[in-house]
């Protein structure tokens, strides 16, 4: 599993997490919507884009990029990708990009030309190799430290995780949701291993066996069937559009209309 697959489930699991990283309120991430945008033009997708409320438009977008692996074109393609979906997309928010490094050697520097974005604080660098001691942490902090951290500490990281998720997480679903999160890093981090020998190694298995994540696992199949419900209404609310445009609205006022973001009924549109 990459890394940047991992860093997805975690901004989508724990919202609060990127506003962490960047030494802010996690309350600010209270209205934001996570997603991977896609940029047309380039075939690429950002590994994370936080998108404020529609009527919220003082608030910044942030772009997120995750990099474990060194590349030197990093901020060239970063930025470029960036300003792609500006010209795309046009919102009337600001924005802030947040490159996330491994360990601050993978930084790359950031070029002359893009050094001014720095100056007025629309980029931020965050190296998890500079992060604290678990024990102080967040849930969400802790869980990137188990990923970034060394395999001979993460039967010790899983534990205090484990421990943790159990005495901070009170709802049964998102329990066992942080759960199989910790499980997916696992099987990233300890590619050699099968799932079943990981559960093994590190107790997962007797914890998955217990009445409390039975239950959980229960609340969550009902939870997907209502999601797979809201999901129906969502492509019903899309195949509107075309209609609406054929009545003479505009792509904005459908989208304010049906309250849908912007980005969504364009791409409607154009598929008609």
């Amino acid at each position: 599993m990459r890394t940047d697959t991992i860093f997805y489930q975690l901004f989508q699991t724990f919202p609060s997490l990127l506003f962490e990283l960047l030494g802010e309120s996690p309350s600010l991430a209270q209205g934001y919507q996570f997603s991977s945008a896609e940029i047309k033009e380039l075939a690429r997708r950002f590994d994370g884009v936080f998108l404020p409320p529609l009527e919220a438009i003082e608030q910044p977008i942030y772009f997120i990029e995750v990099q474990f692996q060194p590349k030197d074109d990093f901020y060239w393609r970063f930025i470029t990708e960036i300003f792609v979906y500006l010209g795309q997309y046009q919102p009337a928010n600001d924005f802030l990009a947040v490159a996330i490094f491994a360990n601050h050697r993978l930084d790359p520097g950031l070029p002359k030309q893009y050094q001014g974005l720095e100056q007025n604080q629309q980029l931020k660098v965050v190296y998890l190799d500079q992060l604290g001691a678990i024990a102080n942490q967040s849930l969400s902090l802790s869980m990137v430290q188990l990923v970034v951290g060394s395999k001979s500490a993460a039967v010790s990281q899983t534990q205090q995780l484990l421990q943790k998720a159990r005495e901070e997480v009170r709802d049964l679903a998102f329990q066992r949701k942080v759960i199989e999160l910790i499980e997916n890093i696992l099987v990233y981090k300890f590619i050699h291993l099968s799932r079943q020998e990981i559960e093994a190694m590190f107790a997962l298995s007797d914890l998955k066996q217990s009445k409390v994540y039975q239950e959980a696992k229960e609340e969550g199949k009902l939870e997907g069937r209502l999601e797979g419900k809201l999901e129906g209404k969502l492509e019903t609310k899309l195949e509107t559009v075309p209609l609406l445009l054929e009545l003479g609205m505009t792509v904005e006022q459908i989208a304010e209309r049906l309250s849908l973001r912007l980005e969504m009924v364009e791409k409607a549109a154009q598929k008609q």
